[in-house]
């Protein structure tokens, strides 16, 4: 997508009706799959942000318990050490593979 093949705008001057993906989230919602219709540009046009129509937006989709098990097993098979066995508070890691008792880095 090239910076000039759909309206821009400047920083703070987008129309109503639009929002970037960070303002949809907010809000509860999402693109729902539609492409943006417009972005904006700022920083000397070294940054930019697509904006999507609020009218044709969806509302987030939620994790079904199977999944929030899943997540909660991956996340804490990263904070379970892979030498001494014991999950600790903080993410092991990965550099060394082991928590930082194992490793000898505690001080």
């Amino acid at each position: 997508m090239t910076t000039t093949s759909f309206p821009t705008y400047p920083y703070r001057l987008a129309p109503d009706g639009l929002a970037t993906r960070r303002q949809l989230r907010a809000a509860g919602l999402r693109p729902g799959g539609h492409d943006p219709v417009a972005q904006i540009l700022w920083r000397r046009g070294k940054r930019v942000a697509y904006l999507y129509r609020l009218d044709l937006a969806a509302p987030k989709r939620t994790a079904t318990p199977a999944q929030r098990e899943a997540i909660a097993k991956a996340l804490r098979a990263r904070r379970t050490c892979r030498v001494c066995g014991l999950v600790q508070p903080y993410y092991i890691p990965r550099r060394y593979g082991c928590c930082l008792e194992c490793h000898g880095g505690a001080q």
